[in-house]
């Protein structure tokens, strides 16, 4: 009886590392106050007071008057956005490229992913990672300058074709070239967190039973990663009306207009350039709120889809 009180009390293996390091914080939490202090603040100062900005969406914002001395208009600034006769051209352009880059983008780095784990070379799989990973580290305004010299007239694409066209003056070109370029950039740097959960997938059982490489993905190395899958489709969703508008911008010619004035943009047209600092937030805001909505929705049926699980 004493016997299985003293092991319903004391703690063992796990539980007591956990017990004593509580102890220790308990005994030391000025240190750890002390580290966490300057992120703490950081955070405060940097990310959560200036969402207090986003009143100016709702004023006629004057930076003399400051806030709290600038006329307050309500809904005006968006609903001037709204109904807009450019709202939805900018809004398709920015749904277009976000969408078709989703679609053409995030399977990319899952195919890299299980393209890598087949190579069984050590040495071989670390080169041909280092080479997918180095153009992750190209700025995005070098990575416009290398395109633009790339598709220009005198450029080697069209060496090669052996035409002269100037396709960053076609509109119907640009989405294409966005895209693209994004794949080559970020693919081989977003399949590190599939490879590294393919990490863990043992394939030897498959393989004795006479899998081919299809089944062995789909009895093995799917499952894996399906989670991860999951959680980063969800996000990327959320984050559908995001795009930087670095990019979009940097690319951008007074010819393919037509197809590169998204949103963000837009905003940075409206409140950089022409100063009209509440119009502009209430069009960051209408995007933002956009992106929540999405995260929300998506998350709420792949929740369904995968018997609850979500982020």
């Amino acid at each position: 009886m004493s016997k299985s009180q003293t092991s319903a009390v004391v703690p063992t293996g796990g539980n007591t590392r956990l017990h004593n390091s509580l102890v220790y914080i308990r005994q030391h939490w000025q240190l750890y106050a002390f580290f966490i202090m300057p992120a703490f603040v950081l955070t405060i100062v940097f990310r959560y007071i200036p969402m207090g900005g986003i009143a100016i969406a709702f004023m006629d914002y004057n930076p003399f008057a400051g806030i709290f001395g600038s006329e307050f208009v309500g809904m005006y600034h968006f609903e001037r956005f709204l109904t807009s006769p450019d709202f939805l051209s900018y809004l398709a352009n920015t749904l277009k490229l976000s969408v078709f880059g989703l679609l053409w983008g995030f399977p990319a780095p899952i195919l890299l992913a299980f393209l890598l784990n087949r190579i069984l070379s050590k040495s071989r799989k670390q080169k041909i990672q280092l080479v997918l990973y180095m153009p992750n580290f190209i700025s995005v305004i070098v990575l416009c300058g290398i395109v633009r010299i790339l598709l220009s007239p005198t450029g080697m694409i069209n060496m090669l074709l052996g035409t002269n066209y100037n396709f960053m003056t076609m509109p119907e070109a640009f989405r294409t070239i966005y895209i693209a370029s994004g794949i080559w950039q970020g693919a081989g740097w977003a399949s590190i967190i599939y490879t590294a959960a393919l990490s863990n997938a043992s394939k030897e059982a498959a393989i004795l039973d006479g899998a081919n490489i299809i089944q062995q993905i789909k009895a093995v190395e799917w499952p894996a990663i399906k989670d991860t899958v999951l959680i980063q489709f969800i996000m990327s969703v959320g984050n559908i009306m995001s795009i930087g508008f670095e990019k979009a911008y940097a690319l951008q010619t007074d010819l393919n207009m037509a197809s590169s004035e998204i949103i963000s943009t837009y905003v940075y047209k409206q409140g950089l350039i022409n100063g009209d600092y509440s119009f502009s937030t209430a069009v960051g805001l209408f995007n933002t709120v956009i992106n929540v909505i999405l995260l929300i929705s998506m998350n709420a049926v792949v929740k369904k889809m995968n018997d609850g699980k979500g982020i």
